[in-house]
This record gives C-alpha cells, structure tokens and sequence, in this order.
C-alpha cells in the first residue's frame, strides 16, 4: 500500500529567505511520524507548507495518491488534512463544546458529525466534564487537549501536530501523546508530530526524520533512533 503522505524534494521558504531544501520523506497510513531538530531547522514550516498556509519553491507533496502542491488551505482540510500549530489556538471567550463544534462545522454529514463530536469526550475525558466551560478557565493541558479535539471532530486521514508539549508538565504531554497513538492503532489516523521533547516524541513514533538546518539529516525507525546511542548523541544530543 503506498504511503498516504510523500514529500519529495521540497523547497520552501519565506520570500527570499529559503529554509527548507529538498525534504523528502513520506508517512505510512496509520502511522506516526516524528519530525525532530534544534529550533530553526524548519520543522514549524514543513508543517505550515503542508497545510497549504506556504507555497513551495520546488519539489512535490502527495496526499492519497494526489499531488496537492499548491491546493487551497480550506480543500485541503475537505480532503482530510487537519493542523493543530504550536500555541494551543483556542477561542478563549467560547466553550469546549463550541470550540470543538468549529471543527465540523464545514460537514454535510450533520449525524456524523455529532459521532465526531462524542468521539473526542470518550477519547479526552477532562473535556467531557468541562464542555461548558470557556477557553480562558481551561488548564494548559485542558486547552491542548480542545485543540486536537477539534482537529479530530473533521475526521482527518493526516493530522498535523505542532510542539503540543509546549508549556506542558510531561505527565500531561505524555498522556495527550499516548490518547493519540491509541487512537491511530483504533481508527487508522496518521500523524506527522513535530516535537522538541525528543524522549515524548519517540516514545510513541514508528518513525522519525531529523532536520538540521532546512534539510534532511537522519530518517530511521524510531525504535533505532531511541537505542542507538551514537544516533541519538551526533543529532538528538541526548
């Protein structure tokens, strides 16, 4: 089965200002992928471009069997691609449950929807019990918890997920990383994580790609990555 993300030499950047170069790497279905480095490696925009928020310079990226460079940020998402940036972008002023409606909003299925909806309380419990709750009483944890709540009521095949350690007690990041790996081997999900807390991320990828500065440095299997100590000291510095 092919994979349902592959990128391919791809070159991007901002204006002028070219920071990442020629990445490939591809996301096998139901699978979680962790993309790792320093900051300024270019992680935030691999994730940026593959939402369609940048365009790219060069090179392809194809999405279930689809060449989707340059395709609008809004059918991308019909298509099946959700991204939760860094930040935890939650509307402070409305409840969870508004909050988490905003990610369907856009769906015809109304029924299904609403299963969506259902999904992500059994999936987040602290949000089942504070669904009336507004944005701006949640607890750091509670809010990155809505954020990829409402990412997941869209039903992605591929979620993007920006540094949702950020902020976070690791006891906290390891649950919301753990719900999520669950949910991948449950429903098909795949995930592209992008994570500064190396240990976090690995823990739960099957693969992970390492960037240093804009380019590709190391692409192994996770569990390689973890053990092997020569690895993780030349390009985790762990």
């Amino acid at each position: 089965m092919a994979p349902l993300l592959e990128v391919e030499n791809l070159t991007c950047g901002y204006g002028p200002v070219e920071v990442l170069r020629n990445v490939s790497l591809s996301v096998e279905r139901g699978s979680v992928l962790a993309v790792l480095g320093a900051n300024g490696a270019g992680k935030t925009t691999l994730l940026r471009t593959l939402s369609g928020l940048i365009r790219p310079t060069a090179g392809r990226i194809v999405f279930d069997g689809a060449d989707v460079r340059g395709v609008a940020v809004e059918k991308l998402v019909r298509r099946g691609i959700a991204h939760v940036p860094e930040g935890r972008g939650v509307v402070a002023e409305l409840t969870v449950d508004e909050n988490l409606r905003l990610g369907g909003l856009w769906r015809r299925d109304r029924a299904d929807a609403q299963a969506a909806l259902a999904e992500v309380y059994e999936l987040f419990e602290p949000l089942a019990r504070r669904r009336r709750s507004v944005g701006h009483q949640l607890s750091g944890g509670e809010r990155q918890m809505l954020s990829v709540g409402r990412a997941l009521v869209a039903r992605p095949s591929l979620l993007l997920l920006d540094e949702p350690s950020l902020g976070l007690a690791p006891r906290v990041t390891a649950q919301i990383l753990a719900l999520l790996a669950q949910r991948c081997e449950s429903t098909g999900l795949t995930v592209l994580l992008v994570e500064q807390n190396v240990r976090s991320a690995l823990s739960i990828a099957d693969h992970g790609v390492v960037l240093s500065v804009g380019e590709v440095a190391m692409s192994a299997p996770a569990a390689r990555l973890k053990d092997d100590d020569d690895l993780r000291h030349a390009y985790l510095g762990f």
